[in-house]
Protein backbone atom coordinates (compact mmCIF):
# COMPACT_ATOMS: atom_id res chain seq x y z
CA UNK A 1 0.00 0.00 0.00
CA UNK A 2 0.85 3.05 -0.95
CA UNK A 3 1.23 6.24 2.02
CA UNK A 4 -1.94 7.13 2.66
CA UNK A 5 -4.00 7.81 5.87
CA UNK A 6 -4.91 4.80 7.91
CA UNK A 7 -8.44 5.12 7.48
CA UNK A 8 -8.40 5.53 3.76
CA UNK A 9 -8.30 2.04 1.35
CA UNK A 10 -6.20 3.03 -1.59
CA UNK A 11 -7.32 2.24 -5.17
CA UNK A 12 -5.98 -0.47 -6.18
CA UNK A 13 -7.75 -1.85 -2.77
CA UNK A 14 -10.49 -0.39 -3.13
CA UNK A 15 -10.60 -1.79 -6.95
CA UNK A 16 -10.15 -5.56 -5.21
CA UNK A 17 -12.51 -4.88 -2.76
CA UNK A 18 -15.48 -3.69 -5.17
CA UNK A 19 -14.59 -6.55 -7.33
CA UNK A 20 -15.14 -8.72 -4.57
CA UNK A 21 -18.49 -7.32 -3.64
CA UNK A 22 -19.67 -7.51 -7.36
CA UNK A 23 -18.78 -11.10 -7.44
CA UNK A 24 -20.15 -12.08 -4.41
CA UNK A 25 -23.21 -9.89 -5.40
CA UNK A 26 -23.74 -12.56 -8.23
CA UNK A 27 -23.62 -15.14 -6.44
CA UNK A 28 -26.49 -14.18 -3.76
CA UNK A 29 -28.70 -12.70 -6.49
CA UNK A 30 -28.41 -15.92 -8.34
CA UNK A 31 -28.82 -17.70 -4.68
CA UNK A 32 -32.15 -15.22 -4.43
CA UNK A 33 -33.40 -16.01 -8.13
CA UNK A 34 -33.14 -20.30 -7.51
CA UNK A 35 -34.85 -19.62 -3.97
CA UNK A 36 -37.63 -17.94 -6.17
CA UNK A 37 -37.40 -20.98 -8.87
CA UNK A 38 -40.09 -22.94 -7.44
CA UNK A 39 -42.90 -20.30 -6.58
CA UNK A 40 -42.38 -17.88 -9.73
CA UNK A 41 -45.81 -19.69 -10.78
CA UNK A 42 -47.65 -18.37 -7.84
CA UNK A 43 -46.03 -15.19 -7.38
CA UNK A 44 -43.43 -12.43 -8.74
CA UNK A 45 -40.39 -10.78 -7.30
CA UNK A 46 -42.70 -7.58 -6.20
CA UNK A 47 -45.47 -9.71 -4.99
CA UNK A 48 -42.64 -11.60 -3.12
CA UNK A 49 -41.33 -8.70 -1.61
CA UNK A 50 -44.89 -7.39 -0.62
CA UNK A 51 -45.36 -11.15 1.65
CA UNK A 52 -41.80 -10.52 2.92
CA UNK A 53 -42.79 -7.24 4.56
CA UNK A 54 -45.85 -8.99 5.74
CA UNK A 55 -43.96 -11.73 7.16
CA UNK A 56 -41.82 -9.09 9.04
CA UNK A 57 -44.25 -6.77 10.05
CA UNK A 58 -47.78 -8.53 10.43
CA UNK A 59 -50.84 -6.18 9.91
CA UNK A 60 -49.73 -3.77 7.40
CA UNK A 61 -51.57 -0.66 6.41
CA UNK A 62 -51.84 -0.39 2.35
CA UNK A 63 -50.45 3.21 2.17
CA UNK A 64 -47.27 1.61 4.65
CA UNK A 65 -46.70 -0.75 2.21
CA UNK A 66 -46.63 1.25 -0.76
CA UNK A 67 -44.09 3.27 0.90
CA UNK A 68 -42.22 0.10 1.98
CA UNK A 69 -41.79 -1.12 -1.85
CA UNK A 70 -41.56 2.38 -2.92
CA UNK A 71 -44.50 2.36 -5.27
CA UNK A 72 -48.02 4.12 -5.61
CA UNK A 73 -50.73 3.30 -4.01
CA UNK A 74 -52.66 1.81 -6.95
CA UNK A 75 -49.69 -0.56 -7.23
CA UNK A 76 -49.42 -1.27 -3.98
CA UNK A 77 -53.50 -2.60 -4.47
CA UNK A 78 -53.33 -3.92 -7.71
CA UNK A 79 -50.28 -6.31 -6.01
CA UNK A 80 -52.14 -7.16 -2.87
CA UNK A 81 -55.54 -8.12 -4.89
CA UNK A 82 -53.43 -10.67 -6.75
CA UNK A 83 -52.09 -12.10 -3.93
CA UNK A 84 -55.26 -12.12 -1.93
CA UNK A 85 -56.99 -14.07 -5.25
CA UNK A 86 -54.00 -16.49 -4.46
CA UNK A 87 -54.87 -16.45 -0.72
CA UNK A 88 -51.59 -15.29 0.18
CA UNK A 89 -52.79 -12.51 2.12
CA UNK A 90 -56.09 -11.41 3.36
CA UNK A 91 -57.16 -7.43 2.86
CA UNK A 92 -59.69 -6.01 5.37
CA UNK A 93 -60.92 -2.52 5.78
CA UNK A 94 -59.32 -1.54 9.26
CA UNK A 95 -62.17 -1.47 11.64
CA UNK A 96 -61.07 2.40 13.16
CA UNK A 97 -60.65 3.96 10.04
CA UNK A 98 -62.91 3.20 7.10
CA UNK A 99 -60.79 4.49 4.90
CA UNK A 100 -57.77 2.43 5.57
CA UNK A 101 -57.01 -1.32 3.83
CA UNK A 102 -55.21 -3.56 6.13
CA UNK A 103 -52.94 -6.87 5.05
CA UNK A 104 -52.23 -9.94 6.23
CA UNK A 105 -50.47 -13.15 5.93
CA UNK A 106 -52.47 -16.15 5.86
CA UNK A 107 -50.90 -19.10 6.39
CA UNK A 108 -50.01 -19.99 2.84
CA UNK A 109 -48.65 -16.80 2.96
CA UNK A 110 -46.35 -17.57 5.87
CA UNK A 111 -45.30 -21.45 4.46
CA UNK A 112 -44.64 -19.42 1.01
CA UNK A 113 -42.03 -16.91 2.23
CA UNK A 114 -40.55 -19.86 4.69
CA UNK A 115 -40.06 -21.87 2.70
CA UNK A 116 -38.29 -19.76 -0.02
CA UNK A 117 -36.03 -18.40 2.93
CA UNK A 118 -35.58 -21.94 4.01
CA UNK A 119 -34.17 -22.83 0.36
CA UNK A 120 -32.30 -19.65 0.43
CA UNK A 121 -30.70 -20.93 3.37
CA UNK A 122 -29.81 -24.27 2.80
CA UNK A 123 -28.04 -23.59 -0.37
CA UNK A 124 -26.07 -20.36 1.33
CA UNK A 125 -25.12 -23.33 4.16
CA UNK A 126 -23.88 -25.66 1.36
CA UNK A 127 -21.44 -22.45 0.28
CA UNK A 128 -20.46 -21.23 3.66
CA UNK A 129 -19.86 -25.05 4.81
CA UNK A 130 -17.05 -25.24 1.77
CA UNK A 131 -15.07 -22.66 3.46
CA UNK A 132 -12.14 -23.30 6.79
CA UNK A 133 -13.08 -22.23 10.11
CA UNK A 134 -10.85 -19.21 9.68
CA UNK A 135 -12.18 -18.65 6.14
CA UNK A 136 -15.77 -17.99 7.63
CA UNK A 137 -14.87 -16.34 10.70
CA UNK A 138 -13.26 -13.69 8.42
CA UNK A 139 -16.45 -13.93 6.35
CA UNK A 140 -18.96 -13.23 9.31
CA UNK A 141 -16.53 -10.20 9.81
CA UNK A 142 -16.04 -8.83 6.63
CA UNK A 143 -19.87 -8.77 5.86
CA UNK A 144 -20.54 -7.62 9.75
CA UNK A 145 -18.53 -4.10 8.75
CA UNK A 146 -19.78 -4.75 5.20
CA UNK A 147 -23.41 -3.91 6.18
CA UNK A 148 -22.88 -1.77 9.17
CA UNK A 149 -21.28 0.48 6.42
CA UNK A 150 -23.87 0.12 4.45
CA UNK A 151 -27.00 0.91 7.17
CA UNK A 152 -28.46 -2.19 6.95
CA UNK A 153 -30.07 -3.59 9.81
CA UNK A 154 -28.58 -6.70 12.00
CA UNK A 155 -29.16 -10.11 10.69
CA UNK A 156 -31.74 -10.07 14.09
CA UNK A 157 -33.99 -9.08 12.30
CA UNK A 158 -36.38 -10.43 9.85
CA UNK A 159 -35.57 -9.51 6.42
CA UNK A 160 -34.79 -12.32 4.40
CA UNK A 161 -34.56 -10.65 0.69
CA UNK A 162 -32.71 -7.18 2.79
CA UNK A 163 -35.94 -5.21 2.07
CA UNK A 164 -36.59 -3.65 5.53
CA UNK A 165 -39.42 -1.10 5.71
CA UNK A 166 -37.08 2.74 5.42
Amino acid sequence: MKDRSPDQVDTEDLQAVISAVLTGSRLLVAIAARSLAAVQDRVTLPQFRMLVVLSAHGETKLVTMADALAVNSSTASRMADRLATAGLIVREVNPHNRRETLMRLTPEGRRLVDDVTSRRGEEIAAIVSRLTPEEARNLIAAMTAFNRAGGEPPATMRYPLGWPDR
